[in-house]
């Protein structure tokens, strides 16, 4: 049997998040194509006949500008020194910059064996693809190099198995049947912020949380069959993008509540009530009240 931790770094957009839901057949991180769309970490538990894998996403590696991004920063870096593999993904459809080179020299440090997953090849041509892998291959001596789409699912089996030979021999650090270690609530919460990245444009999703001030569960006989009532603020930094979110009418937000309520649905099997408000609090992003609330409390 084997057992270990597998980290997911990379600069943001890179497509983590969905290699985690992708490695662990369920969605556990939400999905945008806005950048710094994870905030924390998330832990997969993904278990094979012969292993047992932890995999862990993380914020993308960025130049912080508020106490929210160092933070975000701060907890992808310190899964480098934390775990038994590092994948270090990288986007092959974005041209090389400077904060690629900036994750590259992090990784030079780590000691666990480091895989470079070159994410999105169903974007490229293929003739494109090898003279991607041999710039990698003169920086730094890569365990493998292992091409991926995480999208299609393209060659995510092959990584699948280079990750588990890698890892050590040990037991099962958690149960048969367990997934990951978020709250539910948690979960409800970024669904709604997924919905907010998805129907919202400018400045808003870098500047927008979404806080679960209640979430009530259903009680009785019917147990979790009856109704959730979920009570969300929606907490932007500047009184000219509550109207954005709030939208003519209402529409906007009874837009974000209505698609975010039917995933929740699903999510939870039974029905949603689903009550959104949104709050104006000027840097927020340095609030260290609003961080512990989204998940990003100071280390320990």
């Amino acid at each position: 049997m084997k057992s270990g931790f597998v980290s997911f770094i990379g600069r943001p957009n890179a497509g983590k998040s969905s290699l985690l839901n992708r490695m662990v057949g369920t969605k556990l991180a939400i999905v945008s194509d806005k950048p710094q769309t994870t905030r924390t970490r998330i832990l997969g538990v993904r278990n094979y006949p012969d292993a047992q894998v932890v995999f862990l996403d993380t914020p993308g590696i960025h130049r912080p500008l508020h106490r929210m991004n160092v933070r975000m920063v701060d907890t992808a870096v310190d899964t480098i020194g934390e775990v038994d593999v590092l994948g270090l993904v990288v986007d092959v459809a974005e041209p090389p910059g400077k904060g690629d080179r900036f994750v590259l020299d992090l990784v030079k440090k780590a000691k666990s064996p480091v895989f470079l997953i070159l994410n999105k090849i169903d974007l490229i041509k293929k003739s494109k693809l090898l003279p991607i892998m041999d710039r990698y291959w003169q920086e730094r001596s890569f365990a493998e190099i292992v091409p991926v789409s995480a999208a299609t699912g393209d060659n995510v089996d092959r990584l699948e198995r280079v990750l588990v030979d890698q890892l050590p021999q040990g037991e099962a650090f958690y149960p048969e049947d367990y997934l990951t270690d978020q709250p539910e609530r948690f979960f409800a919460a970024e669904i709604v912020r997924e919905k907010l990245l998805q129907f919202t444009h400018a400045e808003i999703p870098f500047s927008s949380a979404v806080i679960m001030e209640r979430f009530e569960e259903p009680e009785g006989a019917q147990g979790r069959k009856g109704l959730f009532r979920l009570y969300c603020t929606i907490v932007v930094d500047r009184e000219s993008h509550k109207p954005i979110v709030v939208g003519k009418g209402g529409d906007m937000i009874k837009r974000i509540g209505t698609a975010a309520r039917e995933e929740l649905e699903q999510f939870f099997g039974t029905r949603v009530y689903l009550d959104l408000h949104v709050r104006v609090e000027a840097e927020w992003r340095e609030d260290e009240r609003v961080l512990n609330d989204i998940g990003l409390g100071p280390r320990k």
